[in-house]
């Protein structure tokens, strides 16, 4: 969230310029988190190699640092991720862009920033992207940025939890 302000000040972008808390932007980002956890579903049972091994290395990488933690401390999180992350790259940088591009040229370079900021391997970047683009898009046909924010707050909510439901706090061993 910071750095979204820090960011959007010198390019006079505010970032939550379009955030408008109503019925509508939480029910439809309730309902747009429903095609991320179907995204999730199919990459947590697929045998498709790429996303197999993306899992894994996730679980291997990403459990450890949320081992332990209490559902308020992963609720927490979830939300600050949604919050901060959305409100830099839908809220400053494809609003930004909008100003200098088609929708759909700033839409893209907004997905592919997304994408290259979470780029643990090629296919989570990929997969990033790809969501990356599917929230641009809710922040453009909604023009609420609540939406996104909701959306992918619910959705590291739900990958989080689940997370840790396959990789359990590790019992350690008194010496």
């Amino acid at each position: 969230m910071l750095v979204a302000l820090a960011v959007g000040a010198p390019v006079h972008v505010a970032p939550f310029a379009t955030l408008t808390w109503n019925s509508r932007g939480l029910a439809a980002g309730i309902a747009a988190t429903a095609p991320l956890l179907l995204l999730l579903a199919w990459c947590l049972r697929t045998r498709f190699s790429p996303i197999a091994r993306l899992v894994r290395t996730v679980e291997g990488r990403a459990a450890p640092l949320f081992a332990g933690e209490t559902a308020l401390t992963i609720a927490l999180v979830a939300a600050l991720a949604g919050l901060g992350e959305e409100a830099l790259f839908r809220g400053v940088l494809q609003t930004a862009l909008l100003a200098r591009l088609p929708a759909w040229a700033a839409l893209a370079v907004t997905a592919a920033a997304f994408g290259l900021a979470h780029a643990l391997t090629l296919t989570y970047a990929v997969l990033a992207a790809l969501v990356g683009g599917y929230l641009g898009w809710l922040h453009l046909a909604s023009g609420n940025l609540l939406v996104p924010i909701l959306a992918h707050a619910l959705y590291d909510l739900v990958a989080l939890t689940l997370l840790l439901r396959v990789k359990p706090t590790p019992t350690s061993s008194v010496l």
